[in-house]
């Protein structure tokens, strides 16, 4: 049997390639869903680590701690199996939910750590000039924070993307789940899960053009500013 054979056995043979799509639009959905709950839900995680509240400060520092260090197969499957096991809600819900729960936990951090990392200096000076409390945040701390932090976050949405992978354990049928049963059903595990890797990577580097256009986007409007 020739490679050309193989790839039409794994990709085109039974209607596979509308099987790995349904697979990978899965993937994609869980990671965006997740990546905007979570860092939604990771800002105001961030909000309560840094409060002069201390009750509000140790709640927030458990919950980094539980999430950052609990293997995410673990937490999906007492997600599934064990919390929502009575639910009426879907698999896929709940992997959304999941998810969004340790990506807020390293986005927290995160942004407690790029915050801590900023100049508190230009803020005083921006006070000083007349700006009120927000207006400093969002003109002078907030920019600051976006470019100490987007390095590390685009890291966690690579991370995250690979995370789903093991969606699988809980019956849905993700790019992972549909490779692994094609590699069953052609006999050809070693090419079948090379193309899953490398559909995993084109994904990573998709990410990476997006970081990269926004840095871009953002380099330009500067010049333009300053010009």
């Amino acid at each position: 049997m020739t490679l050309s054979d193989i790839l039409y056995k794994i990709l085109i043979q039974g209607g596979s390639y509308w099987t790995i799509l349904k697979g990978l639009g899965a993937t994609v959905q869980i990671s965006l869903f997740s990546l905007l709950f979570g860092t939604i839900l990771g800002a105001f995680v961030c909000m309560l680590r840094m409060s002069k509240i201390t009750i509000f400060r140790f709640c927030a520092t458990v919950y980094i701690v539980i999430l950052r260090g609990s293997p995410v197969l673990m937490l999906l499957m007492l997600m599934y199996y064990g919390i929502f096991a009575r639910s009426s809600l879907e698999a896929n819900t709940i992997a959304i939910i999941t998810f969004s729960l340790n990506v807020a936990a390293h986005v927290a951090e995160l942004l407690r750590a790029s915050i801590n990392a900023t100049d508190y200096g230009q803020i005083e000076a921006a006070r000083t000039l007349g700006f009120g409390a927000f207006q400093a945040f969002r003109l002078v701390t907030l920019p600051q924070i976006i470019t100490i932090a987007k390095p590390v976050y685009q890291s966690t949405v690579v991370n995250l993307i690979q995370w789903t992978s093991v969606v699988g354990y809980v019956s849905i049928t993700d790019l992972t789940r549909v490779i692994n049963n094609i590699a069953s059903r052609t006999m050809q595990p070693m090419i079948t899960i090379i193309i899953g890797m490398l559909i995993y990577l084109a994904l990573a580097y998709i990410v990476h053009g997006l970081f990269a256009l926004s840095d871009y986007i953002q380099a330009r409007k500067e010049r333009e500013a300053a010009a």
